[in-house]
């Protein structure tokens, strides 16, 4: 008889409950999802009700309970995986004080940190005194303790959208290592809470210990399914609950990515590349190297923030027609654009997209642009500059990550729900000039946290051995030499001449319309 854990997925546009058994096969999952991305009170910020997220969990569990393939009473453990960065205020009895800020918000506190001389001072030799600045500006306790002084007062625990998910089914307000991936202060080094008289995060982010949830690292049995998680999941009471890690990390491991030689191409809704490392390296100076759900690792990383959300984008901007005829054919949007990149020319006759939809600590005033247009350009061309673009941003990534990692970086295994596109891939090979790998599931998040779930309750000794026993790889893209080299002229003598070029206006646009905002 098969052993099963669930791993719970907790996205930006849905939540996923998937079961999996001890050799890494998706037994069954149910996919909730949500009614909104977000609730924007305002241009440019994020939020959505926790209760979104416990009804999204209660269903997807039910469901997947009700349809028979797996019974509640076979579930070993249950792990969540989820979205970075995302914020929970709770008071002391455990309710909501607000609404969950969401990694998506943009809107910034006012610098008010009160660094020690000595931090202030090597700040400014090393040159980290704007990049100190903008972190303090987004963190979102430091935006509620200046702009909401009543609810920080209130809040009993601040904690990422992990731990409340943890809070939520064993009561304790303890969670992963592996999911400190935020504003917070943490000291990403030691993989541990920062101390105030040997690290500047404290100050940056001046959120109380007390205020923090217990850390733990990945693979531990957190406690117990409470009564009242056992009612709202279908699952028994007392069921392990065992520390994950972020989606993220958990879908390097769920991609076999262990080693500096190869790396994730998660292309979801953020689009990130990321390795697994024995050591703390900075592929964007000052951008930390997350803890890895492997204890002890690393997990250097670039991010693209707005990523594959570019494509929910061009769907709901451009891509009426390509939604009617999914309808019509009973597919997804996704598979009837496959076939608009079928259509199209590799290089896009010279549409070249950045893809800065979103900002970031390095690029706090970029934007996105598109450049090249011309009469023989449509709609799908459109659609391949935005694949193709993104493509170009992980290809820059894999050079930042091999030159702090002094490795080259051979193959990469593409997960996320991009990686659903076989011409996705194949643009991904061609414009890396590098292998590109696919996953016998496309859930690589909720396999990564299934595995931790099994090395957690003992199955294996390490998760070397689960890996090779639940990771298999399906599908393979190798590099085209002749697009190869089209992609390589575009990506040189174009793509990374572009934000240079254009930052002078990005900061005028920013300085005249305080967007993003500064």
């Amino acid at each position: 008889m098969s052993k099963l854990v669930l791993s719970i997925d907790c996205g930006t546009q849905s939540l996923k409950a998937l079961t999996f058994d001890e050799n890494g096969n998706l037994i069954d999952m149910c996919k909730v999802e949500y009614p909104q991305t977000y609730v924007s009170p305002k241009p440019g910020w994020a939020e959505q009700d926790l209760e979104v997220y416990e009804t999204s969990l209660s269903k997807a569990c039910r469901t997947l309970f009700e349809r028979g393939r797996v019974r509640p009473e076979e579930i070993l453990a249950i792990s969540v995986t989820s979205q970075r960065d995302t914020c929970v205020f709770l008071a002391e009895d455990g309710r909501a004080l607000k609404r969950a800020i969401l990694w998506l918000d943009q809107r910034m506190a006012q610098y008010d940190a009160k660094l020690p001389l000595h931090f202030k001072i090597g700040f400014k030799i090393v040159g980290m005194e704007k990049a100190a600045m903008i972190s303090s500006k987004k963190c979102k306790a430091n935006w509620v303790r200046q702009n909401e002084p009543e609810i920080w007062k209130e809040t009993h625990k601040f904690l990422l959208l992990s731990g409340w998910f943890n809070y939520l089914l064993t009561g304790k307000f303890v969670d992963s290592i592996a999911s400190q991936i935020g504003h917070i202060p943490f000291n990403y080094k030691k993989q541990t809470w920062a101390d105030p008289k040997m690290d500047f995060h404290p100050y940056l982010f001046p959120i109380d210990r007390n205020k923090l949830p217990e850390l733990v690292p990945p693979g531990t049995v957190l406690g117990g399914l409470t009564r009242e998680a056992s009612k709202l999941t279908g699952l028994k009471e007392g069921t392990p609950v065992i520390a994950s890690g972020s989606d993220k990390g958990c879908e390097t491991l769920g991609a076999g990515c262990i080693e500096e030689s190869m790396a994730c191409a998660s292309l979801g809704t953020t689009t990130t590349l990321q390795i697994t490392s024995e050591k703390y390296l900075e592929p964007i100076k000052f951008m930390p190297s997350y803890p890895a759900v492997i204890p002890g690792k690393f997990n250097p990383e670039v991010e693209i923030f707005r990523g594959f959300w570019m494509v929910t984008w061009f769907k709901e901007q451009f891509a009426a027609v390509e939604a009617q005829i999914a309808r019509e054919r009973n597919v997804s949007t996704e598979e009837v654009l496959e076939e608009l990149l079928l259509q199209t020319e590799p290089g896009s006759f010279g549409l070249i997209l950045q893809p800065y939809w979103g900002a970031g600590l390095k690029q706090p005033e970029a934007r996105g642009a598109i450049v090249g247009f011309g009469d023989v350009h449509n709609r799908a061309y459109l659609y391949r500059s935005i694949i193709e673009g993104l493509a170009y941003a992980l290809r820059d990534a894999a050079e930042k990550i091999e030159k702090v990692s002094k490795t080259a970086i051979e193959k990469v295994v593409a997960t996320g729900g991009g990686s659903r596109s076989n011409m996705v891939c194949q643009i991904l090979s061609d414009v890396l000039n590098r292998k590109v790998l696919r996953t016998h599931v496309y859930e690589a998040a909720g396999l990564g946290s299934a595995i931790v779930s099994f090395c957690g309750l003992g199955f294996y000794k390490s998760f070397e051995e689960a890996i090779s026993k639940m990771v298999r790889y399906v599908h393979e893209c190798d590099p085209n030499p002749e697009r190869t080299s089209l992609y390589e002229k575009l990506y040189q003598n174009v793509y990374k001449r572009l934000y240079p070029r254009l930052r002078p206006l990005y900061r005028a646009m920013q300085r005249i319309t305080n967007y993003p905002e500064m």
